[in-house]
């Protein structure tokens, strides 16, 4: 026979308890289920429990972090999409080249960090190593001599270049504008240019070579 039942003010009419019956909640039919009476009880209380665990929840980590890092983080948990020209925008201190981060620390990837790199023509980089970050490049355009501890060696487009941890190295590019996909893991690299460099349309930091040093080795990088 049929019963009623009110968890938490909402009224259930309990059409059997037998195999195949059917909940109406508010007056609608819900579908067929395979429960009896004590069953529902038991699996409305659980779904309370969960409700309220997750609200805790979702309160503890908002409270703990700023507004602005959950919404990174968030982020970099679910992923993202960015196009070419996307993401932080920032104008390099010695040669005004173009970079963009893509991924980051600053994202909510503190394990890996990405992105792109323009090196004008004749600026280089100078030869530097980074004590506990493994980095590689992609050549998305130009070419020239890539040193790697006291191998030089060239690269054009296309070519790939992986840099172990500790390992000096540096770029010469007497010839071509460079256009450099960069990654790095951990993360590091974007910390270091976030520093360093300017964000696009400000006037550059006047910063001096025993400043860029001491922000390098903050970021575990050193110069020679």
């Amino acid at each position: 026979m049929p019963f009623n039942l009110f968890l938490d003010g909402v009224a259930f009419s309990v059409i059997s308890s037998v195999p195949n019956s059917r909940i109406i909640q508010n007056g609608l039919p819900r579908g067929p289920i395979d429960l009896t009476s004590e069953e529902i009880v038991m699996n409305a209380h659980e779904a309370k429990r969960r409700t309220f665990l997750f609200g805790i929840g979702a309160l503890s980590v908002n409270r703990v972090l700023p507004s602005e890092m959950t919404h990174a983080v968030g982020a970099a948990s679910q992923g993202y999409v960015l196009a070419a020209t996307e993401g932080e925008h920032l104008v390099h201190f010695r040669d005004h080249g173009n970079i963009f981060i893509k991924v980051g620390s600053a994202t909510g990837s503190d394990n890996l960090a990405l992105g792109t790199q323009q090196v004008t023509i004749g600026a280089g980089i100078p030869i530097h190593r980074h004590l506990r970050m493994d980095e590689a490049f992609y050549v998305l355009e130009g070419g020239g001599i890539f040193v790697l501890n006291d191998t030089r060696l060239s690269f054009e487009k296309g070519g790939t270049i992986f840099i172990p941890k500790n390992s000096w190295h540096g770029f010469e590019n007497p010839d071509h504008e460079l256009l450099l996909l960069w990654t790095m893991s951990p993360a590091g690299l974007d910390g270091f240019f976030r520093d360093t460099c300017s964000p696009a349309g400000l006037p550059p930091k006047q910063l001096n070579r025993e400043q860029i040093h001491e922000i390098a080795l903050k970021y575990g990088t050193e110069f020679k």
